[in-house]
């Protein structure tokens, strides 16, 4: 069993006072020493009952009270020994140090470090382990949060900051119109844009645009509230409202052909994104997942792909068979020594260029869409609206047009079962309406 003893040890240069000395013992193998603050007139010690002497003259307070830390230090250090985890390895540096931790507990707090709003949100992007594409969307959304904090510095409070506790239903509906009026304030308030700066200035968003921000900050809120971060989610009473979207316009088949076959042979650029934008046609990806292919993607006749928006979930692989044009579009670019599939620029050249090659090709009937900012219907030709995704558009509707069977084209398409964007799609067609009404003669 363990048993501490104090002595004291006299030095020749100061022979009235010494420090009180402990030392611990377990069996044969285990000895511990330990100097201690503690001071005292070596003449005034006793050796044998290892406390002050009873009969010197000494303030009788001061002797209870010394005598008692030296029994308290015993104690704590008996306590110390005994809670070692093991004694194979135990120092007199390692006793002195836990000794020092039970004196003077304040210097060992680790202070914790207060996280904020958006060192906790970049924790949530670290954590959830999304997309590179998601994790860009996300980080979109945390500038568009950083200037609506300072913006509300600029115009309301000095000293506000986002906070889990801080945001409120009222707050949401305040960041819900500064999104909507942003572009607004880009001139009014250029040191808010120099500090959280975008690559291009904040433009007119639509309602669709803003729910989905919101969407995304919901979304950190609820992660936030499973992790125990906070309680507070004020979205349980600031409902974030269903995104309204037109009934999709695409390219007919004929349409695809003749932008296919327009001679282009004036400008080769143009021809070369003509049949990327084709190929896209007739494969149904989404623009950034067809600018992440390779030839790798071509397995056995088809291409094979994992849609990007899938890769945060459950990861589908789609598999596409490639027709005979699709076949010669990438025949034709078989010498490209480049890493993807074909010779691309820039998504948003690439759209100009579609816009271009549809004026080229004379498609200019109109169709009806719904403006995002306005959400109401109007009628462009199209041309005008054409974009890379009329390509999964033209592919979607297309196929659904001859199968009418959602599940089917989604799994060439990458939309999940059930997608409600195949709802959509049920009401574009007026053939496939005459073909119906045909069905009552």
């Amino acid at each position: 069993m363990a048993s501490v003893t104090a002595f004291i040890r006299v030095s020749r240069k100061r022979i009235d006072r010494a420090n009180v000395r402990f030392r611990l013992r377990d069996g044969r193998n285990i000895q511990l020493f330990h100097a201690s603050e503690l001071e005292v007139n070596p003449s005034d010690w006793d050796a044998t009952r290892q406390e002050i002497k009873a009969k010197v003259l000494y303030d009788a307070e001061k002797r209870a009270l010394f005598n008692k830390a030296v029994a308290d230090r015993k104690n704590m250090m008996l306590e110390i020994y005994n809670a070692a985890p093991s004694t194979e390895t135990l120092t007199s540096d390692w006793l002195d140090q836990e000794i020092d931790k039970h004196l003077h507990p304040e210097k060992y707090i680790i202070e914790e470090h207060w996280q904020t709003f958006f060192e906790a949100y970049e924790e949530f992007i670290e954590k959830r382990k999304l997309s590179d594409w998601r994790v860009r969307a996300i980080q979109v959304v945390i500038r568009a949060l950083r200037r609506y904090e300072l913006y509300a510095r600029r115009t309301m409070d000095s000293r506000f900051a986002l906070d889990f506790d801080t945001v409120t239903p009222l707050v949401l509906r305040d960041i819900e119109e500064f999104l909507r009026n942003e572009y607004t304030f880009c001139d009014q308030y250029p040191e808010i844009y120099e500090a959280v700066p975008e690559s291009r200035k904040p433009q007119p968003r639509g309602q669709n645009t803003i729910n989905g921000i919101l969407t995304k900050l919901r979304t950190f809120f609820i992660w936030a509230n499973d992790v125990g971060k906070t309680t507070n989610n004020p979205f349980r009473n600031y409902p974030v409202e269903e995104c309204i979207y037109g009934t999709p316009y695409y390219i007919t088949i004929d349409e695809r052909n003749k932008i296919y076959h327009t001679n282009l042979t004036r400008h080769p650029q143009l021809a070369i994104q003509r049949d990327v934008f084709v190929f896209q046609c007739l494969i149904g990806c989404r623009v950034g997942d067809l600018y992440k292919l390779t030839r790798d993607n071509l397995i056995n006749g088809a291409v094979e792909y994992i849609p990007r928006k899938t890769k945060d979930g459950h990861p589908v692989t789609v598999r596409v068979p490639l027709n005979s044009i699709a076949r010669e579009i990438l025949d034709r670019y078989a010498d490209y020594a480049g890493s993807s599939l074909f010779p691309l620029m820039a998504e948003q050249q690439y759209n100009k260029a579609i816009k271009r090659i549809f004026l080229a090709a004379g498609l200019k009937r109109k169709v009806t869409i719904l403006n995002p900012l306005t959400r109401e219907a109007e009628q462009r030709p199209i041309w005008e609206v054409a974009s890379s995704h009329l390509a999964r558009r033209a592919f979607v509707g297309n196929l659904y047009k001859q199968v009418k069977d959602p599940n089917l084209v989604g799994a060439l398409s990458g939309h999940k079962e059930g997608s409600r964007a195949f709802a959509r799609y049920r009401d574009i067609d007026d053939e496939m309406k005459n073909e119906l009404v045909k069905m009552l003669e």
